[in-house]
This record gives structure tokens, sequence and C-alpha cells, in this order.
């Protein structure tokens, strides 16, 4: 009796005699190449180090392409970006110590918006793991420590024959839901030494699927078929499963309302009738989504920017559906069901019953006005008239990656990204320097339509060095850069706390002519020439920088009381 798993492929005479015979002068860094490119990868970002020369020489004899950044920091997130547009595993080339340690901050993020990102380091000499105080260059203790609470998985290589398995069992990991970052190291001579291996071919790394359990999809259907008042918050995570088709058949089904998380922009349309939008910092929503009887919470763990500070308190039954099983029912106690929110959904289309429902758009209508009233009182026209213009100047179809500025806060909840998967942001972690270098990852991704980057004149400063790459790679980047001579939210926040702020005010460089040394295209505008002037720059090839001298302000919250 034969078995399926005792059936093994027979190599032809042709694959014997190249096992045989491998090309001479490969390296372990040919190993690692080999194998991104038997896993599908196409493109490798990163910053070469003296212990990773043997991944970066082995790139000049494969068909990889390299986009090289200036700071590993902006590589990490140039790599997110291309992880989350493309939904591929974006390889990242890193070097030992301190090179390794500058991207931690890039895969914070990716881990916090999970995106696909596969870090491979450089190491030092084997000699030199397990603790050991050789003095080798960029040594440390345990490199490895650093990385193991920030990514999904950590493979440690000590030897060539290793190489294939780790980076493919570390790819599958990155892209088995939830998708995430991962690690691998190896040790500088590991790459450097002659490889007698046969060629790579096709790695087998097919992500796990995770379904959902059939009871408890079941039990769900019926709660939400026979709901009173239904609504749905979806998340990240429904962009992330490519779902929001099966989202928007579920919530016609159901007439429920439906609102996206600030990382689950685009996945349910703007404008449709059941559209909630995106106000989750407003209290007319929370009130809204506590009144539910039945909430579906699809994709999102309900951290604090998606449940407006944790103020939210629901007094309905919760059914929430995460890939993440750390944040499954960490915030409120729920019908939990561990899944891919794509399957989840088309568990739910199959089980769930028509329910009718007559006031469901009525109420939407309701809250929404409601919020446009209570924004309408606040005196807050630039800041609108200026999103409404950058959604004006961009194509439809274009991503935009936002830093941590105002006006990013301002698009989480008031920006129509007009379709999944096409408005990005930093919200994850929260760090400063994502929007530029991320966009250049999107266009390095898809050079054929333009990408927009917004940041404040503070966030600029951490990645302005990647002007030279958007220049030497000519992608199709414009960076809108709103200049108000400071970090803008915390001197805010700490007027308000403090009444005055402290280390908030920014010497900044004339970021016109800065990118114009660059040789990329600058231009100063204004809050009434900005459409035109953005319009212009996202129609001409190439880099382009857009400088808008404001100070906008935020509006107010309502969380505190």
């Amino acid at each position: 009796m034969t078995h399926d798993h005792d059936l093994v492929l027979r190599p032809s005479p042709a694959q014997i005699t190249a096992a045989l015979n491998p090309p001479p002068g490969r390296t372990g860094g040919d190993l690692v190449v080999e194998t991104l490119a038997g896993l599908g990868a196409t493109t490798v970002f990163g910053l070469p180090g003296q212990h990773a020369l043997g991944m970066f020489d082995a790139l000049r004899r494969s068909s990889l392409r390299y986009v090289g950044l200036r700071v590993e920091n902006n590589a990490g997130f140039a790599a997110d970006a291309y992880g989350r547009v493309t939904g591929e595993a974006a390889p990242l080339f890193l070097s030992t110590g301190p090179g390794a340690l500058t991207s931690l901050a890039a895969l914070q993020e990716a881990a916090a918006a999970s995106a696909p990102v596969l870090a491979i380091s450089s190491q030092i000499p084997v000699a030199g793991l397990g603790g050991g105080r050789k003095g080798y260059l960029h040594e440390l203790p345990d490199q490895s420590a650093s990385f193991r609470g920030v990514v999904k998985s950590v493979h440690t290589v000590r030897s060539q024959s290793q190489i294939p398995s780790a980076i493919a069992a570390a790819w599958k990991s990155a892209l088995t839901a939830p998708h995430g970052p991962v690690w691998v190291e190896i040790p500088q001579d590991v790459l450097l030494a002659p490889a007698a291996l046969p060629v790579v071919t096709a790695p087998d790394a097919t992500p796990d699927d995770l379904p959902p359990r059939p009871e408890l999809t079941a039990l769900a259907a019926h709660l939400l078929s026979h709901a009173d008042r239904p609504a749905i918050i979806a998340g990240g995570g429904v962009v992330r499963s490519d779902a929001s088709g099966k989202l928007r058949l579920l919530a016609e089904k159901l007439n429920a309302p439906v609102v996206t998380t600030f990382g689950g922009k685009g996945a349910f349309p703007w404008h449709h009738p059941l559209s909630l939008q995106s106000w989750l910092e407003d209290r007319h929503t929370t009130d809204f989504l506590e009144d539910a009887d039945v909430l579906l919470v699809i994709g999102s763990g309900l951290g604090e920017l998606s449940s407006n500070y944790h103020t939210f308190r629901p007094r309905g039954r919760v059914i929430q559906i995460e890939a993440d099983l750390g944040k499954l029912e960490s915030n409120h106690p729920a019908l939990g069901i561990h899944a891919d929110a794509r399957l989840a959904l088309q568990a739910l289309l199959e089980t769930v019953e028509d329910r009718p429902d007559e006031t469901a758009r009525e109420r939407v209508r309701d809250l929404l006005a409601k919020v446009a009233s209570r924004i309408g009182g606040q005196h807050l026209t630039l800041e609108q008239n200026v999103l409404s213009a950058v959604r004006r100047a961009l194509p439809a179809d274009s991503p935009s990656f936002w830093d941590m500025t105002i006006l990013a806060y301002w698009a989480w909840s008031a920006f129509d990204a007009q379709g999944p998967n096409l408005m990005h942001s930093a919200q994850g972690a929260g760090g400063l320097g994502y929007g530029f270098p991320a966009a250049l990852g999107a266009a390095a991704a898809d050079p054929t339509r333009p990408v927009l980057a917004v940041s404040g004149d503070g966030g600029a400063l951490y990645s302005i060095a990647e002007l030279a790459t958007a220049k030497q790679y000519d992608l199709p980047v414009t960076w809108l850069i709103i200049d108000d001579g400071g970090y803008g939210i915390l001197r805010e926040y700490m007027t308000d706390a403090f009444g005055k702020p402290t280390a908030t005010e920014l010497h900044r460089p004339d970021y016109v002519a800065l990118a114009e040394s660059f040789g990329v295209t600058g231009v100063r505008t204004t809050p009434e020439t900005l459409q035109e002037d953005l319009t212009r720059a996202l129609k001409t090839p190439g880099p382009s920088v857009v400088v808008l001298p404001a100070v906008l302000r935020m509006f107010a919250p309502t969380h505190l009381g």
C-alpha cells in the first residue's frame, strides 16, 4: 500500500547532471539569492555592509532586482510597503550589528501592520555564535534576541546546507496569516565560503490556510441574521486578505452599517449607503457602535485607535474574527473566531440569511450628519480644504503613504481611499519617517502609476536622504511635505496639557532647494494652489517634492470626556 507521503518525485537525468556539476564560483550568498528566486521573489531591498558582502556579490549573478536605500530603517519601510501592496514577502538584506539594529523600528511597524517582510541579515563568523566575546566587528552577544520580540519568527543558520530550508521556512511564516516580518541571520563565513551544493530550484513554502471552525461561523451567522441592529467594524485584515468584495456582499445581505478602522481604509466603499466611513475618533460613532445588539469585528484587534482610545464599551454581543491569536478577545469578550478574514467571510456568506431593514441606511445618514456638524463647528476650513485638494489631485488608483503628521491624522478619519490597499500609514507602531521610503517601495513594486507620500517637516528629516534613492531609480513618487516648523501634533498636545510646548520647534532646511540639489524637481505651494501643483507633480515622470508651508490643527478629540 502506497501513501501520498511515500511518493517522491524522481529527478530527471538532466537534474542529476546539474546537481553533480554545479556552476563554479558560487558561495553561500548564491544559495540565498537562488532560494529567493525559487520562492518567487523578484526585488530585494537593503543596504550593503562588510559581513553581508557575500549576499550582495551574489545578487550580481542573479535575476533579482536590487533597490538600495540610504538608511536601513528606510529600507525596511520600503520593503514593508512592497509587501503591503503586492501581498508578497519582501526580501530585505542587512548587515550585522548596527545595520541590523537600525532596521528595528521599521520591522516593528511591519509587525504592527502585518506586512510580510523577509529580513536576511549577516552575522559574525560561526565561531563567535553562542555568546562568547571574541571581539568581532559588529559583535553582539545574541543578535537574534534583539529581534525575537518584534518579528514573527527567527531563523539562525550555521551551515550552507541550512540556508534554503531556513529561508523557505521564514518565507512561509511571513505569508501565513497573520502576515508579518521574519528574521534570518547567516554568518559571514557561511556566506563567503565556496558552495559545492547544487543550485537551489523551487523550495516548497506554501503558506498555511487559517479556516474558521464551522460551529463558530454557524453561531455567528445565526446571531447576525436575527439581530435587530447589527453593525460591522472592518479592519486591516479584510484588506490584507483581499476580502473587501465579500465584506460588501455580507453587509448588504444583513443591511449592517460598516465602519473601517484606520488600517482598514478602503475595505468598504466610502460612499456606500451603509458606510459609516472611518470616523472612529468620534463619540457619535462610538455611541452608534455601542448600541449595536450584534457587532461583527473582522480583521481588527480593537486597539487604542480603533476603540476611540479604549472608551468604546459595547453593550451587545461581539463577534470577533481575527487571524492574530494574540488579538482575539484581547480587549473585549466576544465569540472569538481565529481565522483569515476572507475564509471567514465566505463561510458567513454561505450561512447568513437575508435581513431586511428599512432603517439602517437612514441611521447611517443621521450618524454622518452628526459627525459633519461636530467637525463643521470647529472652524477647520483650511484643514478640510487641504485634504480635499490632495484627494482631487491624487489619481483614483494611486496608492498613498502617510507619515505621522497632522494631515495624516485627518486622513485616517476623513480621507476616501477610493479602494482597498491604496492608503497606508505608520499608525501600526506610530514611528516617524515612514511615508517617503514606503512610497518608494510601492513605486518599485509598480512603477506604472504615481505614488503619493505625505510627511510633516519633522518626519521628512528622518528620510531626506532617500531623495537620492528616488532619483537614482527614477521612481514616480511625489512627496508632499507640510512644513509647520516643528513637531506639530506634539506642539498641540503639549500646549493643551501644559500650556506651552517644549522641544517641538525645529530649524529646517529649504526643502525645495534641497530637493533640487538631488536633481529632484521641487515646488513651494499654497493651500489655494496645492491641487494644481500636486496634480502637475503626480503627472510628471520621476520623483518630485511639493512643499506646503502651513500650520494645521486637529479636530477636537471626543475621548477626553
